[in-house]
């Protein structure tokens, strides 16, 4: 395998291998081309393509995916939306500055100001005065169309489900390090979590979440507030780099799996 490659490509090249499939592999790995007899399948990103469209770009979007979840009934941090005033005034409004404002004031804990659609923990900031506040929608705006805000809330544990077809095929606890966030990019570390009534819970949780918004194959994370199981976001690109460092079989008969969706094999 190539250096640097990632293990998203890796795995999908030996599933091909072992499948009869033919694949090309372009834009540096970001677009698979998958080629069996008639099918012809592509990969984009961390997306295998199991998921329809609205539910992808439901998932894609934190503020969406909020919405959603509340008009279920499943618990979820709320993510209230702010587009990017350079939209123009007749798009966003005159008052979004002030919406802002009122949500820090509601939150003197804080809120946490993030680019609306994922960033693997990339510009993702607790603010709890106006002039950090100023800031980090400054550098959010500046990557993205809109962002969201949400609650600071003290994350007691925070718990991925990976599903296909409501199955949970890896559940893990991300034990985090000397950073706030508990993104595996900051440098939290996944625990698989062993069977029993936490992992049993926490499953339910992520396929009452998946049938919201009906999406198919998902990495979901939860987060424990106040002695409740929440969603904190929805993720249609699958991506488990850094669980493949620990446990490359386990990713790999995950993406497997996915692929036997895709490919209609039942093995």
């Amino acid at each position: 395998m190539a250096s640097g490659e990632r293990i998203f490509v890796q795995a999908i090249k030996r599933y091909c291998a072992t499948h009869g499939i033919a694949l090309d592999v372009r834009a540096d790995g970001w677009l698979l081309a998958m080629r069996r007899g008639e099918q012809r399948l592509f990969a984009f990103g961390y997306d295998v393509g199991l998921n329809s469209a609205i539910a992808h770009r439901l998932a894609n979007d934190k503020s969406a995916t909020a919405e959603v979840l509340a008009l279920e009934g499943v618990p979820c941090i709320p993510h209230r939306l702010f587009l990017n005033p350079k939209l123009g005034e007749k798009v966003v409004g005159v008052a979004w500055r002030e919406g802002m404002l009122a949500l820090l004031h509601d939150n003197p804990q804080g809120v946490v100001v993030k680019p609306n659609e994922g960033t693997s923990g990339r510009s993702v900031f607790r603010v709890t005065t106006e002039t950090e506040l100023d800031r980090a929608v400054g550098e959010a705006f500046s990557m993205s169309a809109g962002l969201v805000l949400s609650p600071y809330v003290v994350i007691e544990d925070e718990v991925r489900v990976v599903l296909l077809d409501d199955v949970p095929l890896v559940v893990y606890s991300k034990q985090r390090g000397s950073d706030w966030r508990h993104n595996l990019d900051a440098g939290a570390k996944p625990v698989l979590m062993q069977d029993g009534d936490l992992r049993t819970a926490c499953a339910k949780l992520a396929i009452d979440a998946a049938n919201a918004i009906g999406i198919t194959f998902a990495s979901i994370d939860l987060v424990h507030v106040d002695g409740v199981w929440r969603v904190l976001e929805i993720n249609s690109g699958v991506m488990m780099e850094t669980l493949a460092k620990l446990h490359p079989e386990l990713v790999q008969t995950t993406y497997d799996a996915a692929l036997n969706r895709v490919f209609g094999d039942k093995h």
